[in-house]
């Protein structure tokens, strides 16, 4: 997508380097990160230089790729396996994307190894872009159905930042917002907050922004009083896994944005690429959540008087804190799924009739 114009990815191969945007330093500063190692491609996805299920994924074969660059024999790269897979539990796409490289590298002679890697890893990204352009395109015409009925901009609330930010390009819940932009469709978009990290304050709101998106920032806990008011037409959020039986595991917040369209009969849509929906997982209760440190809610990072990033405290220093990362949205409460292979209902025979391999595999 345009940053000011000049088309952008999020992650790119640089000579015998991957580069990234660091996401931990937006919306005040633009800084581009050089990854030369295993332990650089774990420590950003930890970190959350990267996040977004399908650009972890990324990050993680391209972290697999790296490794091979130093040692290609098979103990290494199933170690640099698991290095990967346990920085971050709930986003499946990182389990996902190792595996794959994996099954593609381990039955080729050492000495082809690292080739194939780089083409693997080149071509999950240039697949996560393919589908989250199709996404774009299907959710183009829940937006446009609803713009013929209405005067006035079609009112579009999101969660977190799944846009591209969160892919290698265009995004999952934002791919739409972007396709509809440009088909000339009037547009708004409700940023929440979202608390802890903010990523729709320090991202959502600094790609539609670079991007010439009308929005308005909002905190968290208006959602609710916007739809009462009959201000919101439809809402879409990513996943970080879904379940088979249409249970959508997500930032935390999403399923109270769930319960509150569910009572004012707003559309509420699931942006899922195919790699973030987990056959393997029945249901929500079934998805592990992660912990993250309570500094995320404890402090925050801002811009001081002096245009300098620093961090404050929030809360009082005797005070403990939790963080759970993601929470799990019923299938029930979900108008659809919105996949790059269409729009389906957030059910196992929704999900099943779209991607009957991969149910046949399980």
């Amino acid at each position: 997508m345009n940053i000011d114009g000049k088309s952008t990815r999020t992650l790119w191969r640089s000579d015998n380097a991957v580069e990234i945007i660091d996401q931990t330093r937006l919306p005040h500063e633009f800084v581009v990160r050089r990854l030369k190692t295993l332990g650089d491609a774990a420590e950003a996805i930890k970190v959350m230089r990267v996040r977004g299920a399908p650009l972890i994924g990324a990050t993680a074969a391209h972290g697999l790729v790296l490794a091979a660059m130093d040692d290609a024999g098979e103990a290494t790269l199933r170690n640099a396996a698991e290095v990967l897979i346990a920085t971050r539990p709930t986003a499946v796409n990182l389990q996902w994307a190792v595996r794959r490289m994996l099954a593609r590298l381990l039955p080729l002679p050492a000495e082809q190894r690292l080739a194939a890697a780089w083409g693997e890893a080149a071509l999950i990204c240039e697949e996560d872009v393919a589908q989250n352009q199709a996404i774009g395109r299907h959710g183009l015409s829940l937006i446009r159905d609803i713009a013929a009925r209405k005067t006035g901009p079609v009112n579009l609330l999101t969660h977190c930042n799944a846009g591209w930010l969160a892919t290698v390009d265009w995004g999952t819940a934002l791919a739409p917002v972007y396709a509809a932009v440009a088909a000339g469709i009037e547009l708004h978009v409700w940023v929440d907050e979202t608390r802890p990290r903010n990523q729709g304050a320090s991202l959502t709101a600094w790609e539609l922004g670079k991007h010439g998106v009308a929005h308005t920032l909002i905190a968290d806990n208006a959602g609710g009083h916007l739809m009462q008011q009959g201000r919101v037409d439809l809402c879409i959020v990513g996943t970080d896994r879904t379940a088979a039986n249409g249970d959508v595991c997500n930032k935390i917040g999403t399923y109270l944005k769930a319960l509150a369209a569910f009572d004012n009969n707003v559309p509420f849509y699931v942006a899922a690429p195919g790699p973030s929906i987990d056959f393997g997982v029945n249901c929500g209760e079934e998805i592990p959540i992660e912990e993250r440190s309570t500094a995320e809610v404890t402090q925050i990072a801002g811009l001081d008087e002096e245009d300098r990033v620093v961090s404050v405290r929030l809360t009082p220093t005797a005070s403990p804190a939790a963080n759970p990362a993601f929470d799990v949205t019923p299938a029930r409460l979900v108008t659809g799924i919105i996949t790059e292979r269409g729009v389906c209902a957030a059910s196992r025979e929704g999900l099943a009739g779209l991607y009957p391999e991969r149910v046949e595999r399980i």
